[in-house]
């Protein structure tokens, strides 16, 4: 059974949250690194709020990543198991290395009428670590840490010209006057087996990602999913067939 992306939810007052949208861009532009395109998120907005998640491929057959998503138009994104040539510098060949990057979006104020800022709210990440029908969520506050390496602007703030805090000081006045956060993550960057959250970018599998955000009264606001679909890497035909020779001699040498 395919884990459900994104729905529509419903706020603690019992008002329906508007419905997703699909392959959409993000309001003002993708403001973290060089070179990221806009278009491909499951977006979510209401109450003023806009909540922005996606999938790409991170690393390509040379280690590029790539403005590739591969939306199926629903909430869901689809990626082939296996490993990155060589993955991050850092941890070079790990097995929990994603060939695929989810990416999320945070913007307080996306009409640009409201005034509000990333920080009048909170926030929820949810990283599925689950690769089965059920959830096995790490969740955490994304916006609301000492110090983040978020790229951090407004929705005028041109393509990958957003600002990333040098300490904890500059951290708070960005998210106490911007209202836009963006960042790109591997789950790589969590994958933690002995506290409960083991990944293996070689097993198939799917992953949901859930994004929340709450006013001051702690009532939900607005929430945003989507599902991350790995599947296994089809044999080449060649390879098929010889299995498929293996499993008759097999029979006639019962026989």
């Amino acid at each position: 059974m395919m884990k459900t992306a994104a729905v529509s939810m419903v706020v603690a007052s019992g008002a329906a949250i508007a419905a997703p949208q699909y392959d959409a861009n993000v309001t003002g532009d993708v403001i973290f690194g060089d070179g990221n395109a806009n278009g491909g998120f499951t977006v979510n907005q209401d109450n003023g709020l806009e909540l922005g998640l996606r999938a790409k491929v991170r690393f390509d057959g040379s280690n590029q990543p790539q403005n590739i998503f591969n939306s199926n138009g629903d909430g869901s994104y689809t990626f082939q198991a296996g490993l990155p040539p060589t993955g991050f510098g850092f941890a070079p060949s790990s097995t929990s290395t994603a060939t695929w990057n989810f990416e999320w979006s945070v913007n307080s104020d996306f009409e640009g009428t409201s005034g509000e800022v990333l920080s009048d709210y909170s926030y929820m990440l949810k990283i599925d670590f689950d690769p089965g029908s059920g959830t096995n969520f790490l969740a955490f506050d994304p916006i609301s840490q000492t110090l983040a390496d978020h790229a951090i602007g407004t929705n005028s703030t041109g393509n990958g010209d957003g600002d990333t805090a040098a300490d904890a000081a500059e951290y708070a006045s960005l998210i106490g006057s911007n209202n836009i956060a963006q960042n790109s993550w591997n789950m790589e960057f969590f994958d933690d087996a002995g506290s409960g959250f083991p990944f293996d970018g070689r097993l198939a599998g799917e992953y949901e990602i859930v994004l929340e955000a709450y006013n001051a009264e702690g009532d939900l606001v607005v929430e945003n999913s989507i599902t991350i679909n790995v599947v296994a890497v089809p044999l080449p035909a060649a390879s098929a067939m010889a299995g498929l020779g293996l499993i008759a001699m097999g029979t006639r040498r019962r026989r």
